[in-house]
């Protein structure tokens, strides 16, 4: 995950939602900006990369999935064949 806002606000955001993957702090917006998800006001969009083992993007994800996001991801994860370690 990637967001714009500071290591310490991902933190205490982690801490709260237990959240147990890694994310990346983007506070100068560079990698937001890269991607093409920083919206006008400045955040970034709530969009999913999905990355092959060569680094290609298979498939980006523009709709917001907050409620079914993990659903979600595991159906999308089956869809590009992914194997699970």
């Amino acid at each position: 995950m990637v967001s714009v806002d500071t290591p310490e606000k991902n933190k205490a955001f982690a801490e709260q939602e237990q959240a147990d993957f890694p994310m990346l702090s983007d506070p100068e917006k560079h990698v937001a900006e890269a991607y093409g998800v920083l919206s006008p006001r400045g955040l970034a969009n709530r969009w999913m990369f999905f990355i092959g083992p060569d680094g290609k993007i298979q498939h980006v994800e523009t709709q917001g999935h907050t409620a079914d996001a993990g659903e979600f991801l595991s159906k999308k994860l089956e869809e590009l064949k992914v194997k699970k370690k």
